[in-house]
């Protein structure tokens, strides 16, 4: 006989002590968790929400985020919890905490990885990730985790938020309130845990070399500064003359695109940008000498790109009808869709998911790694199904 799995879906308005209580219980639809993970708001008392989530998760580890916005079952929040409960004989799940990120971002990865566990009555796997998106790049906590799991577990989570601020988030692990952190739930499941990962951005323009980076930095782009030549192909004069909330908000719909050896294209984030020396700050690596594109999309595509990836993930259930999805949707997305295009690209997950749970939250990156060693995405839609 099968071994049983359930996955429950609770959350509430706020994110206060009493709400994440009442989410909680309403996530636990049976005695057994195995992981309880937590997305909520910056604002709320984290440590007292904790205490409340923590104190009805029996033995079950918890770990969480904070957001830049939340995905229930009825639609995208702000200002709320919600808490999605994993349980059942089918899975053995083990969690695991990384601190001091930021300068050891490698070993933070590595150190976090750890906790899958290994069990012939569970042969699916993955390595869920939750990540401080403020700490550097995000690349080198995937190769940690790469170095210790190999090409054969698949990875898939996103970085937190902390209410568009871009000052501080927060890792939650336990009963405690983290940051510069990483945070892991290894899952073995004695069914299919399915992934998948669209954008939705295409090309516009010429490729540009770059010519000059360090880290998550473009100093210039075919030998001028970065962020004069990004101005200048969005035909925007005198750098000087913006601010760097203006060009923040260029930046929502304006990513860059990055080629890969092996065909892909990544989408990078441009976090802000540098009017000492222009240039450009991004979310993760853009390697010198690689060759890089402005990107644009529409309402349209971006709705397309998360209708691709909720199939894929269900496709990768070889058949199975899913207990439950977990999206991992950037928030820059949300900035192209608008209020009402994001309720759309919700309820189209929802339709998808055909009645069971589906939850999430909004991202400052998205990691989705199936196969080889690169999987940090950004304006990007992951989905993972739970077979």
């Amino acid at each position: 006989m099968p071994l049983a799995r359930w996955l429950g879906v609770g959350s509430a308005a706020t994110s206060d002590a009493r709400s994440a209580a009442r989410a909680t219980d309403e996530a636990l639809i049976h005695d057994d968790p195995k992981l309880l993970v937590v997305f909520c708001s910056q604002s709320c008392d984290l440590r007292a929400m904790l205490r409340s989530v923590h104190a009805r998760s029996g033995d079950a580890p918890v770990i969480g985020c904070t957001t830049a916005g939340e995905i229930t079952p009825t639609g995208p929040r702000d200002g709320s919890i919600v808490v999605i409960a994993f349980g059942g004989e089918g899975f053995a799940i083990d969690a695991a905490v990384a601190t001091d990120a930021s300068s050891r971002l490698r070993a933070a990865g590595a150190e976090a990885a750890r906790c899958l566990p290994r069990s012939d009555d569970h042969p699916h796997h993955a390595l869920l990730l939750l990540s401080d998106g403020l700490a550097g790049d995000q690349q080198q906590i995937l190769r940690g985790a790469y170095g210790v799991l190999g090409s054969g577990v698949p990875l898939v989570g996103g970085c937190a938020g902390d209410d568009l601020r871009m000052t501080r988030t927060h890792q939650l692990y336990g009963d405690q309130a983290l940051d510069n952190a990483v945070v892991a739930a290894g899952i073995a499941s004695a069914g299919p845990l399915g992934i998948g990962v669209r954008h939705g951005w295409r090309r516009m323009g010429e490729p540009m070399l770059v010519t000059a980076s360090g880290g998550n930095r473009v100093y210039t782009l075919d030998d001028r500064p970065a962020l004069d030549v990004y101005l200048a192909r969005l035909g925007i004069p005198t750098p000087a003359t913006h601010s760097r909330d203006a060009i923040a908000r260029l930046a929502l719909t304006h990513p860059l695109g990055l080629g890969r050896p092996n065909g892909e294209e990544q989408v990078r984030f441009i976090g802000g940008p540098d009017f000492g020396d222009h240039s450009l700050s991004c979310i993760a690596e853009v390697p010198q000498g690689a060759l890089v594109w402005m990107m644009t999309g529409d309402a349209g595509s971006v709705l397309s790109a998360a209708d691709a990836a909720c199939g894929d993930a269900l496709d990768a259930l070889g058949g199975r009808p899913p207990l439950g999805l977990v999206a991992f949707d950037c928030i820059a997305r949300r900035e192209v869709l608008g209020d009402h295009g994001v309720k759309d690209e919700i309820r189209r997950l929802a339709a998808r998911a055909a009645g069971v749970p589906i939850a999430g939250f909004y991202t400052y990156g998205e990691i989705a790694r199936t196969r080889g060693i690169s999987g940090f995405h950004n304006q990007t839609m992951v989905v993972l199904a739970v077979g």
